[in-house]
């Protein structure tokens, strides 16, 4: 069995990091748009108050990113040269409904998608469009507090059906919510939660956690109600978890970390809390509000994928003395011995990829959809503005003979693929354009100099060709 011949190759970008254009056709203020460069970044991203305005003096790169806003079909054209099957995509919240509680949607911000995705039909690319990335209206965050609010329920389902009808016929393929589990480990990027003095913010994590559980499920229902033809996933940061030794609580540390970010998953595919998580919560303490009928919402619509994104894999242990030379970004790694690193310390892990979807696959017997991966890099292009990435070809390569041999070899299910990043854009932990993960090379640097002129890098062919092939020609 190999893969399909309607196989979905493609790239990703997410409105925050790719499209700019933040005072532009009525859009509000996001979350990540008030995320500068520097080290008040992680100030932000700690749900600082005073931080939630433009300030004086510091750079903000959500602000004109790569101004797709106003680039799209150009980069589009490139995509399609590539020869995109696939183009995954964000919507920006604040563009359509720019306070996030609006009754009525911005017409203008409805119109720009809408021409995206014209624009992509035209070159006969299908879009995979994620309802939320990251992108919490301000105003949610500073009168409701963000998802820990249940009103986020009500104002989301309203988001995502006014999506879902404008653009049925245009888009068949939807994601819910970004990389959900994220919202463990930093609250404010992935809910726009701001905690006070007091607070029991593991409770407040996971009752966020049951209200974005419950949005999911309704706009996975409405999007079966307005399209039958309609093709609803949810999505993962992704990769497994390796004990550090063979010690038995460094291996059950494992499976715990593992379960940390299943147990989203497990409630959108299955459509039910699993047991470890409700005792989870009875053993912490913790006092969820589900209110009559949650759980019949949840039952009701599960979703029909399972998608996820996979940079490495992760080593840990159930000894903190372990981690004295961590390594990786929202999720600390003991550095594995066995495995090189990228320049910002991620663990370069190909067989993990196929064993990833092998773990899924068997838990959740659905279909898979790799919607992240790839290399980020510092690229320095030559005279002539040309970037010999052989090292971003050699990560693809292994990653995508790891995908065809979890299909053809173990016979996992898998609709596509889609490299994060297809062109160079902001990169989302650092505010960093000089993190690149692109085929296409952007003129921009981390002050926000440069023409942003596009340039094909040497991995472009490289990916034209496998796309061609079919992944035949790696």
């Amino acid at each position: 069995m190999g893969l399909s011949k309607d196989f979905l190759w493609g790239g990703a970008t997410a409105a925050n990091q790719a499209e700019g254009g933040v005072l532009e056709g009525g859009r509000g203020l996001s979350n990540i748009d008030l995320m500068p460069t520097g080290p008040d970044r992680k100030k932000v991203a700690a749900g600082d108050l005073e931080m939630l305005e433009w300030k004086e003096g510091y750079y903000y790169p959500a602000k004109e990113a790569i101004d797709m806003y106003h680039r799209y079909m150009e980069d589009i054209q490139l995509f399609a040269e590539m020869g995109f099957k696939v183009y995954r995509m964000s919507l920006s919240w604040s563009r359509i409904f720019p306070n996030g509680d609006d009754l009525e949607p911005n017409e203008e911000g409805l119109a720009f998608y809408e021409s995206i995705f014209h624009e992509l039909k035209k070159h006969k690319i299908e879009p995979l469009v994620t309802i939320a990335h990251f992108d919490v209206p301000v105003h949610l965050i500073k009168e409701y507090g963000g998802w820990k609010n249940r009103k986020l329920v009500e104002f989301y389902s309203r988001y995502a059906e006014t999506v879902l009808k404008r653009y049925k016929g245009l888009v068949k393929y939807w994601l819910t919510i970004n990389e959900i589990n994220i919202l463990l480990h930093s609250p404010f990027v992935g809910g726009g939660i701001v905690f006070k003095a007091g607070d029991n913010k593991l409770e407040i994590n996971y009752q966020a956690a049951h209200h974005q559980l419950l949005a999911s499920a309704l706009a996975t229902k409405i999007a079966h109600e307005v399209d039958p033809g309609n093709m609803v996933g949810c999505m993962l940061a992704g990769g497994s978890h390796y004990p550090y030794t063979c010690r038995p609580e460094d291996y059950q540390e494992a499976i715990n970390r593992d379960r940390e970010g299943y147990f989203f998953i497990d409630v959108q595919a299955r459509g039910k809390y699993p047991n470890y998580a409700l005792k989870k919560f009875e053993r912490e303490g913790l006092n969820i509000q589900m209110e009559a009928g949650d759980h019949a919402i949840l039952a009701a619509s599960p979703v029909d994928f399972v998608t996820f994104s996979y940079y490495c894999s992760r080593t840990v242990s159930a000894h903190s003395e372990d981690y004295a030379q961590a390594t990786g970004n929202l999720f600390p790694s003991i550095k594995n011995e066995h495995l090189p690193s990228t320049e910002w310390g991620w663990q370069i892990d190909p067989l993990g990829l196929r064993n990833s979807l092998n773990q899924m696959y068997d838990r959740y017997q659905k279909p898979l959809f790799i919607v992240e991966n790839g290399l980020g890099a510092i690229d320095i292009p030559d005279e002539n503005g040309y970037v010999a990435d052989d090292y971003r070809i050699d990560y693809l390569k292994k990653h995508v003979q790891a995908l065809k041999d979890a299909v053809e070899i173990d016979g996992v299910e898998l609709l596509g693929y889609t490299t994060w990043g297809c062109i160079d854009l902001v990169a989302a932990s650092t505010g960093q354009m000089s993190k690149r993960y692109g085929f296409i090379y952007v003129d921009r640097d981390d002050e926000g100099n440069g023409t942003l002129n596009r340039t094909k890098k040497k991995s472009f062919e490289w990916y034209k060709k496998v796309i061609a092939t079919n992944g035949e020609e790696l």
